[in-house]
């Protein structure tokens, strides 16, 4: 999986320091440790896209370091406004002004970009002969109004599952305040650790649908991945990427209200906005320079957005290629 790239520079440092012990006993001196010195606090449902961010910027600058932790996104932002060791944040939302008045006032510079449009995808087992669902059919099931799967369509299946990363996520957020209004989630929803574990809930229940970031599932999780040099090489190229689905899983089609056609999650129906489940990602930078500056100017700067279009969801700054009509 894509924490296989950071395992890698995890593991870099204990080499580091045993390759330093064999020197020293030969009576060199060793080169110090590269201590942490950019920290950024991620919403857990962009770890997928954050942690080739932070691969590829310190294969790019060696000598940079840049430690991404993951949490809900209300602890992200609680994070940056503490004033503490995160001087980066990427969250759903920009800071409010009340916020950013605030950081100004303790002479903490803010700069903050949106970098990204993520789309929400609806998942199934690929058993599930449901192929379509509408926002108001959604709501119907989010709220409890709707529990059995044939109530949807005809089937054999049963009580529909509901699954989420976590009660804590902004996905959760998201879909509590844009399809169901404020209103509660019906006894059917539930939620797991992660967002690994949606996927593999829905992978193994046909009764299942979760609800979960679209770069999760936009590549073979259980595939080969692109090493970091190939994100690197990729990331500096022009040219436009298109991206699958994992086949492990169905992605849904899903209608807006009074639509009569249904999308799926690519980049050019997120684009141009016939997906319906979207959401704007925003990174935050409270550092006038230094390493976390410079992963801020990264990640929004055209490598950084390269990569974004890599992951499955739409850069801000570049333009997606159009996919064929299905």
């Amino acid at each position: 999986m894509r924490k296989s790239i950071r395992n890698l520079f995890r593991v870099l440092p204990a080499a580091l320091i045993a390759a330093g012990t064999l020197v020293s006993c030969s009576g060199k001196n060793p080169e110090p440790q590269r201590q942490p010195i950019a920290k950024v606090a991620c919403d857990e449902s962009f770890e997928s896209i954050m942690e080739q961010e932070v691969a590829v910027f310190e294969y790019v600058y060696p000598k940079e370091d840049v430690i991404a932790d993951y949490m809900p996104e209300s602890a992200a932002i609680d994070s940056i406004m503490a004033m503490g060791s995160y001087k980066n944040a990427v969250a759903t939302r920009p800071l409010t002004d009340e916020q950013v008045a605030f950081l100004r006032s303790n002479k903490k510079v803010v700069h903050q970009q949106r970098i990204a449009v993520d789309a929400i995808a609806l998942i199934v087992n690929p058993a599930n002969p449901v192929e379509i669902l509408s926002r108001k059919d959604l709501a119907e099931i989010l709220s409890g109004d709707v529990t059995r799967w044939d109530e949807v369509e005809p089937s054999k299946l049963g009580a529909i599952k509901v699954i989420f990363d976590h009660q804590g996520s902004s996905t959760v957020k998201y879909m509590r305040d844009s399809v169901l209004n404020g209103r509660s989630f019906g006894p059917n929803v539930s939620a797991v650790k992660s967002n690994p574990e949606v996927f593999k809930a829905v992978a193994s229940d046909r009764n299942a649908i979760g609800i979960i970031g679209v770069s999760w599932v936009s590549a073979d999780m259980s595939g080969r991945e692109k090493s970091v040099e190939e994100f690197a090489r990729a990331s500096e190229a022009s040219d436009t990427t298109t991206m699958d689905f994992n086949s492990d899983v169905k992605v849904l089609k899903v209608r807006g209200n009074d639509e009569v056609a249904a999308y799926k999650p690519y980049q050019a129906y997120i684009f141009d906005g016939s997906y319906p489940l979207h959401r704007s990602v925003y990174m935050i930078c409270t550092s006038p320079g230094g390493t976390s500056h410079r992963f801020f100017s990264f990640v929004t700067g055209f490598q950084g957005q390269k990569i974004i279009q890599m992951t499955g969801i739409l850069p801000a700054t570049v333009r997606p290629r159009m996919v064929r009509v299905e």
